[in-house]
């Protein structure tokens, strides 16, 4: 199927097609007529990518697992070991915030929240 078809039935973008075409997540054929022409299953990868990005895995993180994921896109086995890295991930970034949100909290009222006790 061309592009505009594709991006249609996927709820998506040419654009955004092309921009998956160029880092390698999906992949067409050209036409003679310089068409780009895609096999009927992108379309559930890009229903794929949606919600994996939507879970908050990056198009980098989906791209190195892909061929995985495309072979066994819905099995517990295939997806566990990445879910469990984002969820280290996530765990990671929400210490520093945290953290963050500690030292600002600290510094309400000191007058001038950029400067440290040290140099006050």
């Amino acid at each position: 199927m061309r592009i505009g078809e594709l991006a249609t039935q996927a709820g998506t973008s040419k654009d955004t097609i092309r921009f998956y075409e160029k880092v390698g997540l999906v992949t067409g054929r050209r036409l003679a007529n310089g068409y780009r022409d895609f096999p009927p299953e992108t379309v559930p990868w890009l229903h794929y990518i949606r919600t994996a990005q939507a879970l908050g895995l990056s198009l980098a993180e989906i791209a190195r697992t892909g061929e995985a994921l495309r072979e066994a896109p819905d099995t517990a086995e295939a997806l566990s070991e990445l879910f469990e890295e984002k969820i280290e991930a996530v765990d990671a970034r929400l210490a520093e915030l945290t953290s963050l949100r500690a030292e600002l909290a600290a510094r309400v009222g000191t007058g001038c929240p950029l400067r440290t006790d040290a140099s006050s």
